[in-house]
C-alpha cells in the first residue's frame, strides 16, 4: 500500500531530538548516545514503530537504532516511540531514528559502528526473481551488513517463499542460522513483540517464520 505524502513529516523530523541524519552519523553511532557503552541493536524498515517503540523502551541496557526509507513512515514511528516512553515515564536517551534506503546501508554504517543485533521484520518479499536482488535478505545485502555486524540477525516473515530462500541467502551469504521456526508464537521462550503487521497476519491464522543467524 502507497503511504500519502505528508508535507509536515519532515519538517517534524528536523525537529526530533532522538532522530539523526543517517549519512553524517556513518561511523559515529557508537558515540550519539547518553551511554555508548550499550549494546548496538539497529531495526531495518520500522515501519510505523510497532516493534522499535516496544523493544527499546522494554530493555534500557541496550542502545537501539530504526532506520525507515521515507519520512511518512518514519514520522508515525516517531509518534510511537513518544507514546511509549511517555507512558513509561522515561527518556529517549537509548533510541534514535533515522531515514536511510537500506539497499545503501553502506553509506550510512561503517565498519566501525560495531553493532551487535539486526532485525528485520516482515520485509517487502519481492517474489519475482528480476526483483530478489532488492530483498533485505538477499545475499548481497548479508555482505553489507557483515562490515559492520559483529552479532546476529533477526528475521521475522510471514512469507514461506522469502523464508525458505532466506534461509539460503543466509548461507551463501556465509551465515549461519543458530535457530529457526515456522510458528513463532508457539516458542515461549522467545521473546517477541509483535508488529502492526505480524498482529495483521496472526489474526488471518498466518503462521509467522523467524530465524537467527550469525556470520560465520
Amino acid at each position: 500500500m502507497r503511504i500519502r505524502h505528508k508535507p509536515w513529516a519532515k519538517p517534524e523530523l528536523d525537529s526530533c531530538p532522538f532522530c539523526v541524519d543517517a549519512v553524517e552519523t556513518r561511523g559515529k553511532w557508537n558515540s550519539i548516545f547518553a551511554d555508548n557503552s550499550k549494546p548496538l541493536h539497529i531495526e531495518l524498515g520500522c515501519g510505523k514503530g510497532g516493534f522499535i517503540s516496544q523493544i527499546a523502551v522494554s530493555h534500557p541496557e541496550n542502545n537501539y537504532v530504526a532506520l525507515d526509507i521515507k519520512n511518512e513512515m518514519l514520522v508515525l514511528a516517531k509518534h510511537k516511540i513518544e507514546e511509549a516512553y511517555s507512558a513509561a515515564g522515561r527518556d529517549t536517551d537509548n533510541i534514535r531514528i533515522a531515514i536511510q534506503n537500506i539497499e545503501r546501508i553502506p553509506m550510512a554504517f561503517s565498519e566501525s559502528d560495531a553493532v551487535d543485533r539486526i532485525y528485520i521484520n516482515f520485509c517487502n518479499p519481492w517474489p519475482k526473481n528480476y526483483h530478489k536482488k532488492r530483498r533485505l535478505t538477499h545475499p548481497k545485502q548479508l555482505c553489507n551488513y557483515k562490515q559492520f555486524l559483529r552479532g546476529g540477525i533477526w528475521f521475522k516473515t510471514d512469507d514461506d517463499l522469502l523464508f525458505q530462500e532466506s534461509l539460503w541467502h543466509f548461507e551463501e551469504a556465509g551465515f549461519e542460522v543458530k535457530f529457526k521456526t515456522y510458528d513463532l508464537h508457539s516458542e515461549t521462550y522467545i521473546e517477541n513483540f509483535m508488529t502492526e503487521h505480524e498482529k495483521m497476519f496472526s489474526s488471518q491464522g498466518i503462521k509467522i517464520k523467524m530465524l537467527i543467524a550469525e556470520a560465520r
